[in-house]
């Protein structure tokens, strides 16, 4: 009989089709989901019975639909969760399970901001000092833990959601107070390093490298956040790209990761020594996917689906192209929800841009859209580093996109 795999989905779009990541390989696929994205499972032809709709995706609600869904089917050979928010719960319900596939005690190390950096550091790889926040922590003590500026983040966040540069003690005693008691015990704070932020992206199989590539952020994830757009462009080939990738591999492999993907985030000192900021174990996010699927010939997003359920690289036959490549994407108007009235294509201003996506006049956002549902996401080719650093400069800066305030229900 084919495999049987557990798939934990929260996506409401394009992205809950499941079957494209398993391609040539027979299996049966369940699903644990909410309730917005039923619909679209139903949409794409999967079964009722195959589906459990829970209420949130929490380790014990996932885990008791689990249950019933192996009752009506069978037990499974493998669970999966490909969003940041569902990597570690997939691992606690193969570990309740006695599922094959990597443990909950491993996986934490992805997923705990604290829990990696302990682990890197006694590994002797560079972090910035760190502290993990109680409820009785003081702006004192993060002081003489980290120093100043700070940085506060939240040990199991994504997308920079809840992060804050505090640069003054009596800032940070304002932040501390704001978190509560409670909200305290889910955040640590760091020492600040730098803006200069790198992401390498990479696939490893049996310990050995099969995919990886270094980018360098054009603004900075946080800055997305507080409403400026986020670019991103490969580093040429040359000394600082062979630095950051030696020094990502140096790390995910401290951490215990064999076979899987990853996306980790760098930064560098003064001096030029790199200095680990996070890792997640899955693709990327924003246009990361896209550009690596369409110009290098690998989707990370398969892959990541693949080595999780122990299912060979779809790509394991190929060696991907080492191609230039970039993107930007726009973020969501700062009064919300805002109604779009109108934007500009750039493809003829920047011919670097190959594709874009461009929302719909009257099309709404209400600041829950991530890196996904934004009013404009733009890929880019070009010949160099340099080029496509530029390229993505323009596009900030002629792109254009104009709310109007969007009232009612």
């Amino acid at each position: 009989m084919a495999p049987h795999y557990l798939v934990l989905n929260r996506y409401d779009d394009e992205d809950a089709d499941y079957a494209r990541h398993h391609t040539g390989h027979d299996c049966r696929l369940s699903y644990v989901t909410l309730p917005r994205c039923a619909p679209v499972l139903a949409g794409l032809g999967v079964a009722a019975d195959r589906v459990e709709t829970v209420p949130a995706l929490d380790p014990d609600t996932a885990l008791a639909a689990a249950r019933r869904l192996a009752a009506r089917h069978g037990a499974f050979d493998g669970v999966v969760g490909l969003s940041e928010l569902d990597v570690l719960t997939a691992a606690q319900v193969r570990d309740a399970l006695g599922a094959p596939g990597l443990p909950a005690g491993l996986v934490r190390g992805f997923r705990d901001k604290v829990v990696m950096k302990e682990r890197l550091t006694a590994a002797g790889v560079p972090v910035p000092r760190f502290t993990a926040l109680t409820p009785d922590t003081t702006a004192e003590d993060v002081v003489a833990a980290v120093g100043l500026p700070a940085v506060l983040k939240p040990r199991w966040g994504a997308a920079s959601a809840g992060v804050r540069i505090v640069a003054d003690k009596d800032a940070l005693r304002a932040a501390l107070e704001g978190l509560g008691a409670a909200g305290a015990a889910t955040y640590e704070c760091e020492e600040f390093v730098s803006t200069e932020i790198y992401h390498v992206d990479g696939v490893l199989v049996g310990g050995r490298q099969h995919f990886l590539s270094v980018s360098g952020y054009v603004n900075t994830p946080l800055d997305y956040a507080g409403g400026r757009p986020l670019g991103s462009v490969i580093l040429d080939p040359g000394r600082l790209r062979s630095l950051l990738a030696a020094f990502a591999l140096r790390c995910v492999r401290a951490l215990g990761l064999e076979t899987g993907c990853f996306h980790l985030e760098v930064v560098r000192r003064p001096t030029g020594e790199p200095v680990f900021m996070e890792v997640g174990m899955r693709s990327g996010g924003a246009e990361v996917p896209h550009v690596h699927r369409e110009l290098h010939g690998i989707d990370l997003v398969t892959e990541t689906f693949r080595t999780a359920l122990g299912i060979p690289l779809e790509s394991a036959d190929r060696t991907p192209v080492d191609t230039p490549a970039g993107w930007v994407v726009w973020p969501e108007p700062r009064e919300r929800p805002g109604r779009v009235l109108r934007c500009t294509s750039v493809i003829a201003s920047v011919p670097q841009v190959y594709a874009e996506v461009l929302p719909e006049a009257g099309e709404v956002f209400d600041g829950n859209g991530g890196y996904c549902h934004v009013p404009g996401r733009f890929r880019l080719s070009g010949p160099d580093e340099r080029s496509l650093r530029a390229a993505v400069r323009r596009v900030m800066d002629g792109y254009v996109v104009e709310y109007a305030r969007k009232e009612g229900p």
